[in-house]
């Protein structure tokens, strides 16, 4: 019987090699790649081999790469999908329906011996179609969308090093400036200066100067530090997507050649098809894609007033950190909230005007959006030990409603118009606009890889969708959805909104077209929720609203 085996290429830990001439094996012990196939001999060879081969066996039938569908399933091939993943000594055989998993006997004896669907493979041949071939399609589909993504988050990299770059340059320059007025008010008061007190000009001039450079130091170097530590933290996030990208394309480049070679042995393709599901779901999981429906399995509420609070809360923004930290807005008490794991406030910190959003920057940064009369700004804070600390903070020259954020671009939301922004308050573009009405353009969201935006119009009770450059995608209206307010997408993809005045919260298809599940109504104690947020942590959703408590609800 031939045996074959593959070009070095790494399929997750396994190793797939494509075939080997045998006769090249056979005579010298060495590994050349074959170039045909004999059905006759069941053997392979390469192009040195194939005519020695010919001669004695004019009448064989050999197949070349052009017809590779004709050659046998490899079986390095084989091995590869029937080994298990965990237990390396055994084979697959079975099938979880309850987990969706491939098992060996070891997995069943393991984990799966209480599980009432467990079903040998070769059951299931007849009863679960293969779909090999629009797995194929789907397969090179998937590949291309993620080297997209991996094209966009290395563009990303380099943005965010012009944005730190363009800062800094800013920052000097303005010092120079603030020399350079400070030199120019000297020269012209040195006209009038009598000749005794040029010392004294000269020292006063040195001391201004000082002070000048070591506010530069104390003030615009720590702004510096700040971004540079952002910089250097999304940087790490990015790189990291870069590399679950590399390694996924791998994987689905090599399943779509495996699944191109199992020819009509049902078992394999059962299980090539299984394989190949799995990857794909990781890969849209990736690119934010994934179409798991959120079931609530458990509610809670926890009180989130504090002694200095002088009204009845609202909660206009929630933010949770990859610790399990969640920070919320409260625009009623002006101020934002540190919750411990437990939900517990554990820190405080006033703001001097009405916040009304927030979004995540770093593991441990976030910006708030903050609004009163002429005054609109960004601020920065900082969870550190426990405690938030403010860091920066930059200006707009229009209301901001709300605010999210992807590797280094800050999009704002004015009440009637979508912008996009730097980390260091340089406004890009506007991206969508509408006037027709007051909270035309309210709240918005940005998916896992940024290719999409999500905002709500209040006036019109719809969620948009648009397109990276602000191109209307889809509308999404429901009679459950009235005052859209609270608004969130998932590291996965799945998109929460909250309608303010219908009392919900409504999981929408990441296209942005049709609703996917009600997943809280009035009846589970949700009153005016004007923010959403998913705790990947803790598996739950947590709802702010205008009460003292917020809603926890623990998904699967």
């Amino acid at each position: 019987m031939a045996t074959s085996s593959q070009s070095s290429v790494e399929l997750g830990s396994h190793e797939v090699k494509d075939y080997i001439c045998n006769a090249c094996e056979d005579q010298n012990n060495v590994e050349t790649s074959a170039d045909f196939y004999c059905k006759q001999c069941e053997r392979f060879y390469c192009g040195n081999c194939i005519d020695p081969h010919g001669k004695v066996f004019a009448k064989h039938t050999t197949f070349g790469r052009v017809e590779i569908d004709k050659w046998p399933v490899s079986k390095k091939v084989v091995d590869f999908l029937q080994t298990c993943d965990v237990h390396k000594d055994h084979k697959i055989d079975q099938f979880c329906n309850l987990h969706k998993q491939l098992c060996c006997p070891q997995c069943v004896f393991d984990q799966h011996s209480q599980c009432s669907k467990v079903t040998q493979i070769s059951e299931l041949t007849n009863s679960q179609p293969t779909g090999l071939e629009g797995l194929s399609v789907e397969l090179e589909t998937v590949m291309g969308e993620i080297k997209t993504l991996q094209i966009s988050q290395e563009a990303s990299i380099q943005s965010l090093q012009r944005t730190y770059k363009e800062h800094r340059e800013v920052m000097i320059e303005q010092m120079c400036g603030n020399l350079n007025t400070y030199i120019d008010e000297c020269d012209n008061n040195s006209v009038s200066t009598s000749g005794g007190n040029e010392q004294y000009l000269k020292e006063e001039m040195c001391r201004s100067v000082l002070s000048i450079v070591n506010e530069f130091d104390n003030i615009t170097a720590k702004e510096l530090n700040e971004m540079k530590d952002e910089v250097i933290s999304i940087k790490g996030s990015v790189t990291s997507t870069i590399h679950k990208c590399t390694s996924l394309h791998n994987d689905l480049s090599q399943l779509l050649e495996i699944v191109k070679k199992t020819g009509d042995n049902k078992e394999l393709c059962l299980i090539a098809s299984i394989k190949c599901k799995h990857v794909i779901q990781q890969a849209y999981t990736l690119l934010g894609k994934s179409g798991k429906v959120f079931k609530v399995q458990g509610k809670s509420e926890y009180n989130v007033r504090i002694p200095s609070d002088c009204h009845t809360c609202d909660i206009s923004g929630i933010c949770v950190l990859p610790d399990g930290q969640v920070l919320v807005v409260d625009c009623n008490n002006l101020n934002v909230k540190l919750l411990n794991q437990q939900n517990q406030v554990v820190s405080h910190w006033d703001v001097y005007a009405l916040p009304s959003d927030i979004c995540l920057i770093t593991p441990s940064e976030v910006a708030v959006a903050v609004n009163i009369s002429n005054i609109h700004e960004v601020q920065f804070i900082t969870v550190n030990q426990g405690k938030l600390v403010p860091g920066r903070k930059f200006q707009l020259q229009h209301e901001c409603t709300g605010i999210t954020h992807h590797q280094g671009d800050l999009f704002v939301t004015s009440g009637q118009e979508l912008y996009k922004y730097s980390l260091n308050g340089k406004l890009i573009c506007s991206l969508y606009g509408d006037r027709s009405g007051d909270y035309t353009v309210d709240r918005c969201a940005v998916s896992p890889t940024g290719d999409r935006l999500y905002i709500t119009n209040w006036h019109n009770d719809k969620l948009l969708t648009l397109a990276r450059d602000g191109t209307l995608l889809a509308t999404y209206s429901d009679p459950a959805l009235e005052g859209p307010s609270g608004l969130h997408v998932t590291p996965a993809g799945q998109v929460l909104v909250c309608g303010g005045w219908s009392h919900t919260v409504l999981q929408v298809g990441w296209e942005g077209e049709s609703k996917l599940a009600t997943l809280a109504t009035r009846k589970d104690g949700v009153l005016r929720p004007w923010s959403v947020c998913y705790s990947s942590t803790t598996s739950s959703i947590i709802v702010g609203q205008q009460w003292d408590n917020i809603r926890v609800f623990r998904v699967e």
